[in-house]
């Protein structure tokens, strides 16, 4: 019995939250979106954690011990 009474406030928040629609501040969203070209550079922060693939199939290829064999 209870199911249902949840059912409906599920039904009811999701309605809110579909149909809701805030105040949207555009200019503070075009200075968020806005770029500098001058003096900014892109900056992989993450590069130095991985191996290039190229340089890690390489490897893979010259250790297999199928090319050894045949």
């Amino acid at each position: 019995m209870g199911r249902g009474r949840q059912k409906a406030k599920h039904t009811k928040v999701a309605r809110e939250l579909k149909y809701f629609s805030p105040n949207t501040d555009l200019s503070a969203l075009e200075k968020e979106l806005a770029t500098e070209t001058e003096g900014e550079e892109f900056v992989d922060k993450w590069a130095d954690l991985y191996e290039d693939e190229e340089e890690s199939s390489e490897e893979t290829d010259e250790e297999s011990p199928e090319a050894d064999t045949k």
